[in-house]
């Protein structure tokens, strides 16, 4: 069985910007409205349910509102220097330099903060945060990047 959350439609979307060190054209900062997506796959519980829902939108959406409107910046890159110094986080990146607020920064646990990167990171947490009934068997996130690009990140249990 399969259970989906489509957050087109229940409203679990953030905006955010970020670059991508040595795209041609991503390597510019820039912005995107993210989508996330959930699927679980599992068998039926005694409760009647793969999962509850509820929970996994709360937890859905707490990832959003960490992310919404933020500058997203990979914490783990070896082509970005980040420091941060007197309320300010200076990045280096292929010869560029920004300064940024620190309270408009967020330090994902990436390499770099594709799509695919952060799906990763999310279902990681996810498993990492949730406690997962036995039936369980497989999570994934899609996040969508803009409307018809998605990346999937599928992890078993």
């Amino acid at each position: 069985m399969i259970i989906e959350i489509d957050g087109g439609h229940s409203g679990i979307k953030f905006s955010a910007c970020h670059f991508i060190p040595r795209h041609e054209k991503c390597s510019r900062l820039h912005g995107h409205s993210y989508i996330l997506r959930l699927r679980l796959e599992g068998d039926i519980g005694e409760d009647g349910m793969v999962m509850d829902f509820v929970i996994l939108k709360k937890e859905l959406r707490k990832f959003a509102s960490e992310m919404d409107h933020m500058i997203l910046l990979p914490a783990g890159s070896a082509d970005v220097s980040i420091e941060s110094s007197e309320g300010s986080v200076g990045v280096t990146t292929c010869g560029k330099r920004y300064v940024f607020p620190e309270e408009d920064v967020r330090m994902l646990d990436v390499t770099v903060t594709t799509a695919e990167e952060m799906s990763r990171m999310l279902v990681d947490r996810l498993i990492a945060e949730v406690r997962f009934p036995s039936n369980v068997k497989r999570v994934a996130i899609g996040l969508d990047e803009e409307r018809g690009q998605t990346a999937w990140y599928t992890k078993d249990l």
